[in-house]
C-alpha cells in the first residue's frame, strides 16, 4: 500500500512541478510577484506551485479583425470602414508587464487609429489610396504597440461602406467623366484630322501635280470598288500639263 500510495503521489504531483512550453510559445514566470529571469520554453520548465505563477505567451502571429467602424471623412461623409491587422509579440515579458491583455488593448488601439487617420481624409483619397493609408496605418500602429513588445506586421483596410445614394451619385460622376474623356479624345482627333487636311492642301497648292495625281488615284479607287462605268470630267490642267511636258 505504501508503494501504491508513493505513485499515486508522484503522479498528483508531478504535474504540479512541470509545464511543458510548445516551439512557438514562452512562459514569464512570476515568483512570488517578480519576474524569475528571461522567458522560459520551449521544452520543459519547473516550477514551484503557490509560489510561482507562469503566464504563456503565443510568439504566431495574431489575425485581428478590427470591426466596422463609423467614419466622418475630411469632406463630411459618413462611411464605415473595417481592417485587419497582423502582430506578434516580440518580448514576452514587456506584453505581460506592460499592458493587462495586450490582445485587447491591439485591438481597441487599432480601431481607434482607424478613426482617426480616415477621418483625416476625403472619400476620393479612401477609394483610391489604399496601400498609401494602409502604410500609414501600420506605422502608427506599430509605434503605439511598441512599449508592449508587440510588432504590427500590416494593416489593411478591407471594405468601406457607403450609403446607397452616394453609390448613385458616384456612379454619375464616373459616367459623366467617361463621357467627358471620350468627347475630349474625339475632338483632339478632329482637331489632328483638320491639320492633317490643311497640311495636304498647303502641300498640293505649291505642287498642282500632286492635286491631279490624287485625282487620278480617286478615279482607279472608285473604278474598283464599283461595277458602273462612271464618267469624269478631266481637268484641263492635267491636259496643259501633259502638253507641256510632251513638249519638254
Amino acid at each position: 500500500m505504501g508503494f501504491i500510495g508513493f505513485i499515486i503521489a508522484i503522479v498528483v504531483l508531478v504535474p504540479m512541478f512541470i509545464r511543458i512550453i510548445n516551439e512557438y510559445e514562452r512562459a514569464v514566470v512570476l515568483r512570488l510577484g517578480r519576474v524569475l529571469g528571461d522567458p522560459k520554453g520551449p521544452g520543459l520548465i519547473f516550477i514551484f506551485p503557490i509560489v510561482d505563477k507562469v503566464q504563456i505567451v503565443s510568439l504566431r502571429t495574431v489575425t485581428l479583425d478590427v470591426p466596422p467602424q463609423d467614419i466622418i471623412t475630411k469632406d463630411n461623409i459618413s462611411a464605415k470602414v473595417n481592417a485587419v491587422a497582423y502582430f506578434r509579440v516580440m518580448d514576452p515579458i514587456r506584453a505581460i508587464m506592460e499592458v493587462q491583455n495586450y490582445q485587447y488593448a491591439t485591438s481597441q488601439m487599432a480601431q481607434t487609429t482607424l478613426r482617426s487617420v480616415l477621418g483625416e481624409m476625403e472619400l476620393d483619397e479612401l477609394l483610391s489610396q489604399r496601400e498609401i493609408i494602409n502604410e500609414k496605418l501600420q506605422t502608427i500602429l506599430d509605434e503605439q504597440t511598441d512599449p508592449w513588445g508587440i510588432k504590427v506586421s500590416n494593416v489593411e483596410v478591407k471594405h468601406v461602406d457607403i450609403s446607397e445614394d452616394l453609390r448613385r451619385a458616384m456612379a454619375r460622376q464616373a459616367e459623366a467623366e467617361r463621357e467627358r474623356r471620350a468627347k475630349i479624345i474625339a475632338s483632339e482627333g478632329e482637331f489632328q484630322a483638320a491639320a492633317k487636311i490643311c497640311d495636304a492642301a498647303k502641300l498640293m497648292q505649291e505642287h498642282p501635280m500632286a492635286l491631279q495625281l490624287r485625282y487620278l488615284q480617286t478615279l482607279v479607287e472608285i473604278g474598283g470598288e464599283n461595277n458602273t462605268t462612271t464618267l469624269f470630267p478631266i481637268p484641263i490642267d492635267i491636259m496643259s500639263i501633259m502638253k507641256g511636258k510632251k513638249q519638254d
